[in-house]
This record gives structure tokens, sequence and C-alpha cells, in this order.
């Protein structure tokens, strides 16, 4: 693993979010698209569907890069990303969240 230096890392943007819709996207097993409340509303496209349900995501906290340039998947304009932990095969997801209720927008350091 390559390391980083501090001023690299401080360029992450890491913020806490709150997952308000979940909506499929068309074509796509893997995919959920997310509108997320960080201070301002987001869309966001998370590779998690086939680890949590609809149900599971709408209310819950999660940690998101708020600075990654945005990306079209599968037609949909991802603005962030999710942050999840994973084992080697990825039948294991878990998405990282505050263990505390923190605002919307809340920088993570």
């Amino acid at each position: 693993m390559d390391n980083i230096t501090f001023d690299d890392f401080k360029k992450l943007d890491l913020r806490v979010a709150e997952i308000k819709e979940v909506e499929e996207v068309p074509g796509a097993d893997k995919l959920w698209k997310l509108k997320i409340d960080c201070g301002e509303e987001r869309e966001i496209v998370a590779g998690i569907k086939l680890h949590y349900t609809r149900e599971e995501l709408i209310g819950k906290k999660i940690a998101f890069l708020a600075n990654l340039e945005p990306k079209t998947i599968r037609g949909v304009t991802s603005h962030g990303m999710l942050m999840a932990a994973s084992n080697d095969d990825r039948s294991i997801i878990t998405i990282l969240s505050p263990l505390k209720d923190v605002p919307n927008g809340s920088k993570i350091s």
C-alpha cells in the first residue's frame, strides 16, 4: 500500500450525511441511487444493493467523501462516495456510520 502525504489527506472532505431516499438504478443489480442530506441535497450511487434493503438505508447516517469529482455511473451522476468496509471478496459490506447522532454535514476528521 502506498502512503499519501498529510497534505493529500487534508484534501479529503469527509462528511456525515443522512440517506433520505433510495431508488433503483435502471439495469443495475448492485447499485442504489441515494438522495442524501449533507447540509445540502446530493445524489450518490453506491454498490451496496446486495447488502442493504431500501428500508435499512432510509434515515441511516453515513460517512461519505464530499469532494470526489462527479462520475456518471449507469446514466446517474454520483456527487460523492459512501464510505464502507468490506472483506476481500466483497461478500460482506458494512457502511461506516457515526456512533452518535451528529448534524448532517458534520466534518469527519
